[in-house]
């Protein structure tokens, strides 16, 4: 039997934000997990060697077009709070402090769910994926400047709206 512990330290680095990346293809957390594990089988169909130099790059392509044939194939989209997803303990000393920050995580992510779908998948692959602009192009099929253009407008625009819109919790 040929020896897989090579694949252990990939999934614990890829396998939460594959899912978190394909959960927001798939507005379905359970499909989602599904294609992070098909994701996984082509990979060690594949062998790491030929993919080592690119390997974030091919992971999120691939789980990417997966999660957009699963969409084609169900035609069926689920909603899923940016809560449950964004939402991680906080191993910070005060609890209140951890609180107001997962408080302003939701609120991003909210505001990050009203931007356009590319601005929102550009995004996730830079700030959740960490990809670089080279390897979301090559993802998205986009070109390296319209990646570029794409951050640059969410991000402002969350600036924007984070700067304007009361905290959670707070009176206008």
């Amino acid at each position: 039997m040929p020896d897989a512990s090579w694949i252990s330290p990939i999934l614990d680095e890829y396998e939460g934000p594959l899912v978190r990346y394909a959960s927001h293809i798939t507005r379905d957390p359970e499909r989602a997990r599904e294609v992070v594990q098909d994701t996984f089988l082509q990979l060690c169909r594949r062998g790491p060697g030929p993919i080592r130099d690119h390997l974030g790059q091919w992971l999120y392509t691939v789980c990417r077009n997966r999660a957009l044939d699963v969409l084609r194939k169900e035609r069926r989209m689920t909603g899923i709070s940016a809560a449950r997803l964004g939402a991680r303990p906080h191993p910070g000393p005060e609890i209140s402090a951890a609180l107001e920050l997962q408080e302003r995580l939701a609120g991003i992510l909210k505001i990050l769910d009203t931007l356009p779908a590319n601005q929102q998948e550009v995004l996730r692959l830079k700030f959740q994926g960490d990809l670089s602009y080279q390897e979301i192009s090559r993802v998205t099929g986009l070109s390296v400047s319209n990646v570029g253009f794409l951050i640059h407008a969410g991000l402002k625009t969350i600036r924007e709206r984070v700067r304007t819109e009361p905290a959670p919790g707070r009176a206008k």
